[in-house]
């Protein structure tokens, strides 16, 4: 697959698209690369599904001179990608990418077939407090940014890590590594998700909440993926042994939640 590019205002987001069919659109986390679902594409593309993963503005391939980063700009980019195509997506989104799939579904639902949620953050944590929140920021800031998120990722991965887990880290490194990408990073840290959590009832969309069990990122996982579930008039998918990126740990778990979603929910979009 060779990488495309979308132009947005700023700057350009880059892409891969693989197969024909039903688009599945794939957005990763904060800190990550389009390649963490480099284990759920072929098993989606086995399913007939075009799959289309894009990297974050200022991630990977893509531009790193934004000006804005965040949940709502990331919604805009996704809207831009989904308006090229040719018919409504599934879109699904890992960890901060929820939030922007949210609220890109509430100002453009037209242009979605249904939502995944992996891992979301769709509302700011409660458990975090003013303290907390300001010294993790600091703790992302410029220059040691990249150093101390080399240092977490591996938390993230609570349970069985991919076989590659070593080599993809060192590749999320390397693209920090490049000018003006860790001061993208550090600047993406400082979002907010109040505006995903006030138009989560303005989704009617069919929605999976696909969460690892052992996700680190909330104190009780299975209530966090329950409560968005709810609101959402969702489902939810639990994936045993994985943390926050159960798409690459536990593949072919995540692939058959997804795809038994879909053989029923999109019906009813």
């Amino acid at each position: 697959m060779s990488t495309q590019f979308i132009h947005v205002d700023g700057g350009r987001v880059a892409f891969e698209s693989e197969g024909r069919g039903l688009p599945v659109v794939c957005l990763p986390g904060m800190g990550d690369l389009r390649s963490s679902y480099r284990y759920l594409t072929p098993l989606l593309r086995a399913a007939d599904y075009q799959v289309i993963c894009c990297d974050l503005r200022g991630h990977g391939d893509s531009d790193a001179q934004f000006a804005e980063y965040g949940d709502e700009p990331t919604a805009s980019d996704l809207i831009a990608l989904l308006e090229t195509l040719e018919t409504p997506a599934v879109v699904i989104g890992n960890s901060m990418s929820a939030g922007a799939s949210v609220i890109a579904a509430a100002r453009r639902p037209e242009l979605f077939q249904a939502l995944v949620l992996i891992g979301p953050f769709v509302r700011n944590p409660n458990d975090i407090g003013f303290i907390k929140q300001t010294l993790f920021r600091v703790a992302l800031a410029r220059p040691w940014a990249r150093v101390v998120w080399n240092a977490y990722l591996p938390s993230l991965y609570a349970g069985e890590k991919p076989k590659d887990f070593a080599e993809h880290k060192k590749k999320i490194s390397a693209s920090m590594k490049r000018p003006g990408y860790t001061r993208s990073f550090s600047l993406t840290t400082r979002t907010n998700h109040d505006l995903a959590e006030q138009l989560l009832p303005e989704i009617k969309l069919p929605t999976l909440i696909v969460m690892g069990e052992q996700d680190p990122d909330f104190p009780t996982p299975e209530h966090e993926a329950q409560w968005i579930a709810d609101t959402l008039g969702g489902r939810v998918a639990m994936i045993a042994d994985a943390g926050h990126n159960p798409q690459s740990q536990q593949p072919d778990a995540t692939a058959h939640a997804i795809l038994d979603f879909l053989k029923e929910e999109p019906a009813r979009a």
